[in-house]
């Protein structure tokens, strides 16, 4: 005889079977979050070739490697893995980089101060002439003071003939007077040359500064 089933079964088990396509699909979408949130790791290795994977990428260790999400967008940035070694010769290379970068920048600065004193020639020119004017006003009074210098070494000749001019007949106050002028004299002479060699360098520095210069307005 045909078996019966009453109603309220059926629906029971309705509502079992319902539930269970429920948690089937609730199962499906943690498994996809799951794998969303491993993320996917892409590079450019070595030769040139992109590289997408499930995991960080091994042909990929000496260079940066991107973990991007299942939408696509970078989630963190891997860097390089390096031994001892490798990273110290990294990390030497990049404080020569970072180095040169300073010193760009600081010869990029300069130049732009450069150009802010001297916007054209005629304003170099002109204080280098002033420059030189200063030292040569020292000059002068130098060249001044061995003057007198040397009129006060002929007073000193004339008083040393009363002892035939022989400096070893002298009194000690006639000997200390011939020392002294003597060593006034050799400062003299050498703040003389001092001064000369003094116009050399600034007239070098501004010939520097010129050459620099003249490049710079080209490029304005």
């Amino acid at each position: 005889m045909p078996v019966f089933t009453s109603i309220p079964v059926v629906v029971h088990a309705l509502r079992l079977a319902a539930l269970g396509l429920v948690a089937m699909s609730l199962c499906s979408v943690a498994l996809a979050q799951d794998k969303g949130k491993a993320g996917i790791y892409s590079c450019v290795d070595s030769k040139g070739r992109r590289i997408t994977s499930d995991r960080p990428i091994v042909d990929c260790l000496d260079r940066e490697q991107r973990e991007l999400n299942n939408s696509g967008v970078v989630k963190r940035v891997l860097p390089p893995s390096y031994t001892a070694d490798e990273r110290a010769r990294l990390d030497a290379q990049k404080k020569l980089e970072d180095a040169e970068r300073s010193r760009v920048a600081e010869e990029k600065r300069r130049d732009r101060a450069l150009l802010i004193r001297y916007p054209n020639q005629a304003v170099h020119d002109k204080e280098r002439a002033e420059a030189l004017a200063q030292i040569d006003d020292v000059i002068g009074a130098v060249k001044k003071r061995g003057e007198e210098l040397v009129k006060q070494r002929r007073d000193i000749d004339l008083e040393l003939e009363f002892y035939q001019n022989d400096v070893t007949k002298a009194p000690s106050w006639l000997k200390r007077k011939i020392e002294d002028n003597a060593e006034q004299i050799q400062i003299q002479t050498r703040f003389l040359n001092d001064q000369g060699k003094e116009k050399q360098r600034v007239n070098a520095r501004f010939d520097e500064e010129l050459a620099k210069l003249k490049t710079l307005w080209g490029t304005r």
